[in-house]
């Protein structure tokens, strides 16, 4: 089994009868999905998804891949192949065509109307657009691709088969194995067999849920948990739940005319893809249930179906909890139905969302008290499963934070897979000759949007934010006297979020006069060496003092 190298370098030249594989994105994180496939100079991307910021993240709005080690060969790309319209595997896609905005991009109806929008937000105009079904095969330069159905939380998701003559890759996308999906469309097993009889060299598959044990429920398991909280409702209920989660919104309608109340969209994002969902004929909406107003039935006859049930700070329910959404205001007796799960690293955000609704009264209804959320995602039974379909020579989990690739390795080793490959992103994995290895590795980083720049915001810079919001920041301004060389006035000292009082400076000053004197007596005019003497003593005292390491910016002008 190959293990997390931790020294590796640039990769070799790709042998001309070989297939590279490497991402971009995605592993080790939930979020920034991107696979590179390259076969004789020519490169097909999968996935090009964003990661939502975290705590330590902050001012940052969006993480994107790395496009650094294919920037130069942006003219190799023949295609991009997105497996579904979550924004995890699609949200980045602007980014990429920003920088080369002729990329046929290639996916399902669903998938592609969900990035339409995107592509106008962008002004991205003359994108070649490739619609595709299960059962399409398609060919882009020398990879020729088999779309196969696969069932998500998400209608038209798929796999791709990657057929080269240095083999066959199937990248599973997100999947589960629901048998019986509310829209009625399975997993397609039989086409993954048919490719396991065929040969498969190189078996890439979703990891999120590879260390939960046992088979994912199925999403029709949850409509009696939705019925049982639209029953004991008496007021309002407000569901959040993900803007693309087209079943949960079905389930949602089909409760309300059951329960005689009408639904209202809040959110941008929502009434946007449930509009494109109804157009495309995926939402199949009851007439008369939804309407364009928060109040236009009496309390207990309105549904509001939310955005943010990730906790997200600017999305709709995180507003409603701190009070500050201009439209809905949570009154006591309100039902807020959570629907949805987890996202690793979210689940503190969204706990202090839940205690803000609980404090204004609202009784919430979440995954953790509730069958109100099934998984979108494969677990260990049905991953097993599709080892002992497909009998992978090669397999490389994908989609998942570190110990969910390595459970998802452990699974595909029991089946008996011969090779089993551990990456992260930029490692390069080389399949010749029927046999995958890592090869080396590509520089990956992370890449922050925040406002209009990408990639201008460095870790340190985080750090900086991180050290001004937490520990505080002192500036110091020293004005010396140009001729005589001696100081003109004290230092001013002036503090934010450290001390209450700029007066606790006043016991360290004699010691900044002092060293600053001490070195003029010296002959140093050097501004910066001056500077660095007192961010020394304010460093040491506030250290000491203050228990606290605050961001110094000391002053010096001459005058």
């Amino acid at each position: 089994m190959s293990h997390l190298h931790l020294e590796l370098g640039p990769p070799p030249a790709l042998p001309a009868d070989g297939l590279r594989v490497f991402a971009l994105g995605g592993l080790g994180e939930i979020g920034r999905n991107m696979t590179v496939f390259e076969f004789g100079g020519k490169l097909l991307i999968v996935d090009c998804g964003v990661l939502f910021p975290e705590e330590h993240h902050p001012g940052v709005d969006l993480i994107l891949p790395d496009f650094q080690p294919i920037r130069d060969r942006l003219d190799d790309v023949v295609a991009v192949v997105l497996t579904h319209g979550h924004e995890d595997h699609i949200g980045a896609l602007p980014y990429l065509l920003r920088e080369r905005g002729n990329i046929p991009v290639v996916g399902s109806q669903l998938t592609l109307a969900l990035v339409d929008p995107k592509l106008r937000e962008h002004k991205l105009k003359d994108v070649p657009k490739h619609i595709v079904a299960e059962g399409d095969v398609e060919t882009f330069g020398p990879f020729e691709c088999e779309f196969v159905a696969v069932n998500h939380s998400i209608p038209d998701a798929l796999a791709v088969a990657i057929k080269t003559p240095a083999g066959v890759a199937l990248h599973t996308g997100d999947f589960k194995m629901d048998q019986l999906p509310l829209d009625g469309r399975i997993t397609d097993l039989r086409a993954f067999a048919r490719l396991g009889e065929a040969g498969v060299d190189l078996f890439l598959t979703d990891s999120t849920n590879a260390d939960v044990p046992g088979f994912t429920v199925s999403e029709r398991n949850i409509t009696p948990a939705i019925d049982a909280v639209f029953a004991s409702s008496t007021k309002r209920i407000i569901v959040a739940s993900f803007a693309s989660h087209i079943h949960r919104v079905q389930q949602v309608l089909d409760a309300a005319v059951r329960h005689d109340r009408k639904v209202a969209y809040v959110g941008r994002s929502m009434v946007r893809n449930m509009q494109i969902a109804r157009e495309l004929g995926y939402l199949k909406v009851p007439d008369g249930v939804v309407v364009d107003k928060i109040d236009a039935a009496p309390p207990h006859k309105m549904v509001l179906m939310s955005t943010g049930s990730q906790g997200e700070p600017m999305a709709a329910l995180s507003r409603m909890a701190n009070r500050s959404h201009q439209q809905v205001s949570l009154e006591p007796g309100d039902t807020v139905l959570m629907a949805s799960s987890l996202i690793p690293g979210n689940e503190n955000a969204i706990y202090r969302v839940i205690d803000g609704l609980t404090k204004l009264g609202a009784r919430v209804v979440h995954k953790g008290n509730a069958l109100v959320h099934v998984s979108g995602h494969a677990s260990a039974g049905e991953l097993l499963y599709c080892y002992n379909i497909v009998k992978p020579t090669n397999v490389m989990p994908v989609h998942g934070e570190i110990r969910h690739l390595h459970a998802n390795g452990a699974l595909a080793r029991q089946t008996g897979v011969p090779n089993v490959l551990l990456a992260e992103d930029g490692y390069v994995i080389d399949l010749v000759d029927g046999h995958a290895e890592i090869t080396g590795a590509f520089d990956c980083g992370y890449v922050y949007v925040d406002g209009s720049s990408v990639g201008d915001i460095s870790d340190s810079d985080l750090k900086d934010r991180r050290v001004l919001g937490e520990e505080g920041f002192i500036s110091a301004v020293v004005v010396i006297d140009s001729t005589t060389g001696k100081l003109v006035n004290k230092p001013e000292i002036h503090a934010r979020g450290l001390a209450e009082d700029d007066s606790v400076f006043d016991e360290v000053m004699p010691k900044v006069v002092a060293a600053l004197e001490d070195a003029l007596a010296d002959g140093t005019r050097d501004t910066r060496q001056l500077q660095q003497i007192i961010r020394r003593v304010l460093g040491s005292f506030v250290g000491r003092r203050l228990r606290r390491r605050p961001m110094i910016v000391p002053i010096v002008v001459e005058a």
